[in-house]
Formats: C-alpha cells, structure tokens, sequence
C-alpha cells in the first residue's frame, strides 16, 4: 500500500465522514486549474466538517505521515497554480458550503470556505447587502479561495481586497488544533501557549524585528500581493493581526473552516462614462486622469477583446453602448452611490475634467442602472472570451496580473508590449486602470514544444520591467508556480516569510514549494512544472482536431456556476461532482484520448468512468454557449459514444431510442395499440429497457382537422407561391404528440394572411447525434439539408415548432451543410410581424403569463426572450419569461430510469418555483419542459403557440 491510500485508511479508520478517493478520473479531473499547468495529484479528500480537516491535521503531525502533503483547493479558478502539485488535494467545495450565519444589523456573515462568493450575494440581496470584492470568476468562485489568493478586482480602489472584508478566520493547524485569526494584544501574546501561542509570538518577533525592513520593501500600492502581508501584520493600535498572514497565503498556513465576513451595502444608483479611443496606449496615458475622479472603478479592454465580446450571447445586451467599431481601446468608468442627483453631479464632474484635458478619444457614451451590470458582465468575460481566439496559439496566464502604480501604468504596458512585440507575440488586454492593474495574456501554443521556453523568457523580462516601474509581477492573482521570485523580490525579508512559514507547518506539508519554504528547500520553478499543452501533446494531431471541443478547454471554470437559475451544465450542480461539469468531462477526454481511447488502448476502468461522466450530460447545449470558450459538450460526447459502440455492445434500450424518429410516426397510426406499451401488459417490456413515464401517443393528425386549419400537405412537385406561403418544418414530438399545436401554428399563419404547408415528416437525426450513430446521422442530415435548402433557396420561409429539434439545424447541421439549414423557430417568424399582430381583435384575455423558454433555445437563440415578449406586448399582454435553468428532462434523457432521480433533483433546483407560482398560467416552448413539469409538478401547461391562437380565436377551437 502507497503512503496515500495508508493516510487514506488512516482517515477512514479514525471516522473520517466526509468523501475519500484515489480514482484515477477523480484525481484527473483536479490537475488542472485556469493556469497553464496539470499535476495529478496522488489523493482527494472531499470533508465534510471541521472535525474532518483536525483529523487530517493530527495525522500530517505523525512521524509515518511527515512526507504527506497537502493541497487546500476551492474553486480551481487559480491561474497560477496555486492549488495544484502532487499530494492530497483537500477539496472544500462539494460539501463545505454553508452560510452558517448573516447578521444583517451588524453587517457580517459567517460562511465556511466552500461557499461561492455569487450564492452568498444571492443570499444577501434580500437586505440590501453583499460581499464586496468583485471578481470575473465570481459565480465560481469559493470565500475560501478568495482569502487564500486575497482576491480582488473591479472597485478595489473602492471597496478594497477580500483581506478587507474578513473579521474572523478559523482554521486547523497540522497537529489538528484550531486557530482563531484576529487581532491580538501584546499582552494576549505574551501569555500564549501551545501551538497558537508560539505562531503568535513568531509573528510578534517578526513584525518588531524586521519593521524596518517591511517599510521599505513591501510596495505602496492598492495592489500589494505578497503572499504574507507583512506591511499590515502590526495594526495601528500596535496588535498583532494574524488575518494578514493567512489571507494570500494559499493554503501554505492552515486549512481554513470558517470565516466571519464584512458586509457592505448594495448602491442605489450606478452610471457608468464608456470612452473610446484611437489607440489603446492613450486610453492608458488617462489612467492617473481616470483615477483621480472619484470613481468607483476604472476599468479597459481593447479592441480584441471587443471583438470577441461580440460573438457571445450577451452582446446582445450592452451592443448600443459600443458603436464605434473602429475604436482600439476602451476604459470604463463606474460611478456607483446612493443619491441619484449627487451621482449624476459626479458623472457631469467627470466629463468636464475630460473635456478640459487634451487626448485621442473619439467619444463616449452613457450607461445607467441595470445596463451598467450588463457592461460588468461582458467585461468579466474578457477573461474567457480571450481563450476563444482562433488559431494554434491562444491567449493564456502567466504575467497576466503585474501591478504597477497606476501614474506607471502607460509606460510600462508600452514595455511590456515591446517585450511581446519581440517575441512575435499577438495578445489581448484587459484589466483595472485605477489600480494599475492591467491583464495581459500572451498567446501561445503550449502543445508546441517551441513556445515552452516563451514562458520562461516572458516572464523573467516582465518581471525585471514590473520592478523597475515600482511593481509586482503577481499584482492580483497569488504566485502559486511563480514562487521562484518571491526570495528575489523580498531580499533580506525573506527570511521573515520563512520564520512565519516555519511556526505554522515545521514540515513543509502545506502545499509546499509556494511562496516560502520552512526547510529551506527550493521553490517551484515556472518551467519545472508538468504543462497542460505537455499532455495533450501526446494526442495524436488528427485526435485533437476531431476532438477540438475538449481540447479547447482554457480550464477557465464557468461550468463551475452554481447559480441554480443560470442554464450552465444542470448536471453538474445536480450531482456537485466536478467530473460531471464541462470542464471535468473535458479533462476526462482529453486523458482518454492521451491513453489511445479511440483505438482501444484506455485504461478499461477509467474508460468506463469517462463514459458515466458523459451518460450523466443532458445534451442541452448550454456549455456549446455559455462557456466563454464554447466547449461543447454534446459534440465530442457524440464521438465518444461512437468509439465505445464501436467496441461495446449497445444496450436495447439505445438502438429504440436512437429509432425514435421512425418508430413514432408508425406508431401513432395505432395510437390505442401503442399506448398498452405505457400502462398495459408491454409496461415491464419498458421498464426492463430502462425506460419510464413515456409521453401518450392521442389521435393522428386527420385531413379534415387540416383542412378546418387552413394547413395544406406541401408537394415537392407543385411548389405553391413563396411570398404568400409558408413552410412547417414538422418534428417528431409536435407532430405526433402534439399535432393539435401544428394545427394552432397553422391558424396564426392563416391569420396573418398566409398560407401554411406542412412538410412531409423528415426525420432530423437529433436521436442519432445524442447516441453517438454519427455514419446514420450524417446520411440523415445530408439528405435534410440538401431537400431543406432546396426549398428555401426558392424563398420559402421555413418554420419549425420544437426548439431542440428546429436549433439541431442551425447547429449540427453546420459540419455537413455550411451555416446550417434556415429553419426558423416560430418566435422568429412571428417577431417580424408584430404590426400585424397587434391589428388583429382580442377574443381572450390571458391571465398574468409567465413562460419559460427551452434550455437549449435560451443558450442558443437568447434573443428569444425578447421576440416573445413582443409578439403577446403586440397582442396587447404582457408576459414574465424568467431566468430559470434546466427543467431536467433534455428530450429522452429524463425518460431513462438511470437519470430519474438526477432530472427530478434538476427540476426542484430551478423550475419548480417559477411554474407552482400561483396565479400566472404557465407557458414553455419545449415538448419534453411540458412533459417534465407534468410528471414533476402535476400540472398542465401550454405551449405559448396556444395562448396566441387563444387570444385570436378564444376558446372555440
């Protein structure tokens, strides 16, 4: 037995509760963050309490364990590395999540490390209060985390660092004591014992002794990251404060539990100056200007920044407040407050003081309330958005956080980028002005063993450039790898580090080898450590473009959201297994195929674990979108499952699925016949195929009930006139579960003055896709494409109903078909007739309306939320259309007895507070959302196609 599993079992014995392992997938998934590096790790812990982190530091204190390390992790949104290296990797956020306490009159929280810094201001909202340090990666982000790097970001010239905001830390020390971080009287000091005392006297010693010395090397900068903040760790009333050692320690102290934090009020009011430029360099010569207007952040990206930003969903949003296109670089300046007119009077302030000083802006535009957290939003993207740029070289971290004072910033990004410039580097920029902290990542392609030295070329000459201007090279995200400069910046101060290092962990176990050593052994080096683009170079080429997707990955962790009215990946917070998030099921693949996957060659168990990851994805296709980079999950789950097939054998169950699309329509000829399979004798067939709660099958679509509708059976042969007609595109839910809502689509058409078609029933493949048949898939879409396109080449319009079916169009199509097939969803088409619409007479008028849109519709078409909102605003109804997540269901996937209790617990995180909501009538443009919430909830909804032909018919239909 290795040493590991020896701790591992030594933990179970001793009543360890909460969850240990040394699976391979598992490991695998933790040896990346959002940094350039992967290290497996060699063990995971998972605990559950506080009195399962004593018990791992009693047992790191006992002789057989001394070579144990430990690597505290939270989010794993780090860019440096900093949870990441060999050893036991504590993991906080599965099951220590608990706000624990809120005091709303005194103005703190207690929460334990695990908690997402966005769930704790979710929580707070309702006062009026939040946490204040504002960071990009804050839906994923964990508290724990934040105090382990001293996060900080937008408004910090505000609101300050995350240190700023913590009263209280609790955490255990190896040996298994517990030690209460706050402020600490000499006299206290004095009369410690045990443990805490003696680190309190090591930090006494350190702060008189080398006082001096702390004065004149530790910078005088809102941004100071240093790892242990010496500068703060003697108090103005003469205290020892062991906060400011612990908060930017990485995990190199002590394992935090719990934290006491301050809480701030929410600002009323917020405007926000957008100011553009001809070049990005002037937009940075205004920095000390920008600073000094009392702002409460000044923040810039550059034009590829914006440039990227546009392909993302929410351009959408904020497209208005950026309509100069040819700009190169823009800063924006937040004004937040209480008092309306007082902030209107600093916005006027501001662009006075602009105007009286000369510069290269080419104007500006004005953004106020709910558009300025939109821009916000955008702008915390930039950092995801970046890893989006096409090509072998992207943009990744390693000098992306240099700090330098603000009135230095100009000329020192002028040298930085001469340095890139050199290097024949391309590089995007972003980042917080007012702090002198400006983003910048190079980009490289780390799978070619040619841009390997880049990183440690790069980095030295940055570094040298940050000191000489004043600076840091680690201005905001910890130093994790890049310990290696921590003796050269610190000098004759690094012994004091390595003093506080010693009192805390004598053996070096807590993740050791960053920012100080209590052994006297070397630290990380940046070019000693295993790469990510090392491993996935081992991929053969041609794998790595046929599986793009996972390869692609950045390791950013916007999969990571727990936001449970946010669409990102509902089988991950489900289950809170990171194997199950995009990113995880990424790096699963990514293995897989460095193991020879495709050609058998896999580890069979960890192949198997692979394959459970992607059995647990609903194919939604939220990450395709909401991921920064679009990793799309759906896509190379398709290819894996092809290569498994290839060597498994498929269960019954998928070869009835993945002939769903024939089978239905045969089926609904015999509707009475088919539907003893549901609850008649065949209902053990089913239930042994592992299937359950299958829709009915009603009456099949007759010629009169056509005809009553206006609908016509379209003829290839005999094209009716395309200015005056309309095609639907039927698929296999509507048209055969549902043929009364083609009916009702069929109507509104005729209505409005047109007349409709129905296609002749096609299948589209989407089944095929999902279970990885891609040979049938791609004859079935090939012959789609090519009948689809030659129709609407023609000028047709063509119209589907069901939106996961209509959007594989647009979407899986694209491979086969450039730029899909134009097939419309039903808001599309009617969206561009409002003014017809709002003509017609009213004949129902429809309770409070509140719909929820398809999952994949949301991602994919988010202007959809907006197009029915004005077709029933033209209708004279206004209608509610939340942000809500996954309903569960994702076509088939919820029908399948394995997923049953994974799709209820998706169903209860988000939809089930927006569709029990009483007195609203519930619409949801997805057959399987409608089906969900019947089986969940009980209840009946329409499909908002229904309540527009209520509107104009009433109820006589």
């Amino acid at each position: 037995m290795d040493l590991y599993a020896s701790f591992l079992s030594a933990l179970r014995a001793d009543g360890f509760a909460g969850d240990l392992s040394q699976e391979p997938s598992v490991r695998q998934v933790l040896a990346t963050d959002n940094s350039i590096y992967q290290v497996v790790p060699d063990a995971v812990a998972f605990p559950k309490s506080t009195e399962d982190l004593q018990l791992i530091g009693k047992l790191l204190a006992l002789p057989q364990f001394d070579r144990i390390v430990v690597r505290p992790r939270g989010g794993g949104t780090g860019t440096n590395g900093q949870s990441l290296g060999g050893g036991l990797v504590i993991e906080f956020s599965r099951y220590l999540t608990a706000i624990l306490e809120i005091n709303v009159e005194e103005r703190w929280a207690r929460v334990q490390p695990g908690v997402i810094k966005d769930k704790l201001n979710e929580a707070l909202l309702p006062f009026g209060l939040f946490f204040a340090p504002e960071l990009s990666t804050s839906n994923r982000a964990t508290i724990g985390g934040m105090i382990s790097t001293d996060a900080c970001g937008q408004g910090s010239c505000l609101y300050g660092k995350t240190s700023n905001h913590i009263l209280e830390l609790q955490s255990v020390l190896v040996g298994g004591e517990t030690f209460n971080a706050h402020p600490r009287s000499l006299n206290e000091i004095d009369n410690g014992t045990g443990r805490e005392g003696d680190i309190l006297h090591a930090l006494s010693r350190v702060a008189h002794e080398y006082a001096d010395l702390i004065e004149d090397r530790f910078p005088k900068m809102n941004r100071f990251l240093t790892g242990y903040d010496l500068a703060h760790l003697l108090n103005e009333k003469g205290e020892i404060d062991p906060r400011a050692v612990l908060c930017g320690s990485e995990g190199t102290l002590a394992l935090l539990t719990e934290a006491k934090v301050n809480l701030v009020p929410i600002p009323k009011v917020s405007q926000q100056i957008n100011i553009f430029y001809d070049d990005f360099q002037a937009g940075l010569t205004e920095a000390r200007l920008l600073a000094g207007l009392g702002a409460a952040a000044v923040e810039t990206i550059d034009s590829r920044v914006l440039s990227l930003a546009q392909a993302d969903p929410i351009w959408e949003q904020v497209a208005q407040f950026f309509p100069d296109h040819g700009a190169k670089g823009v800063n924006l300046v937040e004004f937040a407050g209480d008092d309306e007119a007082q902030i209107a009077a600093h916005v006027d302030a501001a662009l006075s003081r602009l105007r009286e000083s000369p510069s290269m802006r080419r104007g500006y535009t004005l953004a106020r309330g709910t558009d300025v957290a939109r821009i916000t939003e955008m702008r915390k993207k930039a950092v995801g958005l970046l890893g989006r740029t096409a090509g072998a070289r992207r943009p990744v971290p390693f000098v992306e956080d240099c700090a330098v004072p603000p009135e230095n910033l100009e000329p020192f990004i002028r040298e930085f980028r001469a340095i890139l410039d050199r290097e024949k580097l391309q590089y995007g920029m972003f980042g917080h002005v007012d702090a002198g902290v400006l983003h910048v990542r190079p980009a490289l392609d780390l799978t070619n063993p040619e841009d390997e030295p880049l990183v440690r070329r790069v980095t030295e000459q940055v570094e040298a450039l940050a000191r000489k201007y004043g600076g840091l090279l680690w201005g905001e995200h910890g130093k994790g790898f890049r310990s290696e400069f921590v003796p050269q910046v610190f000098g004759s101060l690094y012994p004091a580090l390595e003093e506080i290092k010693r009192a805390f962990d004598p053996n070096d176990q807590l993740n050791p080898g960053k920012i100080a050593s209590s052994r006297g052994a070397p630290l990380h080096k940046i070019d000693e450590v295993p790469l990510r683009g090392a491993s996935d170079r081992q991929i053969p080429k041609h794998r790595r473009q046929e599986f793009e997707g996972a390869v692609s990955c950045n390791g950013n962790g916007a999969c990571f959201n727990q936001m449970q009215n946010d669409v990102m990946c509902p089988s991950y917070k489900a289950t809170n297994d990171r194997r199950n998030s995009p990113k995880g099921r990424s790096a699963l693949v990514r293995e897989w195929l460095r193991q020879g996957g495709p050609d058998g060659k896999a580890d069979p168990k960890f192949e198997r674990d692979v394959k459970h990851a992607l059995d647990e994805c609903l194919s939604c296709k939220a990450c395709a979108r909401a991921c920064p980079v679009q990793v799309d999950v759906p896509s190379f789950r398709a290819r894996f499952m092809e290569s498994w097939y290839s060597r498994h054998k498929r269960p019954l169950r998928d070869v009835l699925l993945a002939g769903l699309e024939v089978i239905v329509p045969i089926a609904s000829r015999f509707p009475s016949l088919s539907n003893l399979g549901l609850d008649g004798p065949f209902t053990p067939l089913l239930k042994g195929l592992g299937l359950t709660h299958l829709p009915r099958l009603p009456k099949p679509l007759r010629h009169d009930d056509m005809q009553g509708a206006g609908l016509q059976q379209l003829r290839v042969g005999a094209l009716p006139d395309p200015e005056t007609s309309v095609i639907i595109v039927p698929d296999a839910f509507t048209r055969y579960f549902e043929p009364a809502l083609v009916l009702d689509l069929a109507r509104i058409m005729k209505t409005l003055g047109y007349s409709p078609y129905l296609m002749p029933f096609r299948p589209s493949g989407k089944p095929l896709h999902v279970l990885g048949k891609l040979e049938a898939f791609e004859r079935q879409a090939r012959r789609n494409a090519d009948a689809l396109n030659a129709i609407e080449r023609k000028g047709f319009a063509l119209v589907g109903i069901e939106p996961a079916t209509t959007l594989t169009y647009q979407d899986e199509y694209r491979d086969l078909a450039p730029g899909g097939v134009p097939v419309q969803l039903p808001q599309q088409w009617l969206a561009a007739r409002t003014s017809e619409l709002s003509t017609l007479e009213r004949k129902h008028t429809a309770n409070p309306l509140t719909l929820m849109l398809h999952c994949t519709e949301r991602t994919m078409r988010p202007e959809s939320k907006g197009e029915w909102s004005a077709i029933f605003n033209a209708l004279g109804t206004e209608i509610s259309v939340p942000n809500a997540g996954c309903c569960g269901m994702a076509g088939t996937w919820g029908h399948e007895t394995r997923n049953v209790k994974t799709s209820a617990r998706i169903f209860e995180m988000s939809w089930r507070q927006h569709v029990e909501r009483q007195g609203r009538q519930i619409l949801a443009t997805g057959f399987s959302c409608r089906c969900q919430t019947k089986i969940q909830a009980g209840r009946d909804i329409a499909h908002p196609l229904q309540e527009v032909r209520r509107m104009i018919y009433g109820d006589g239909f």
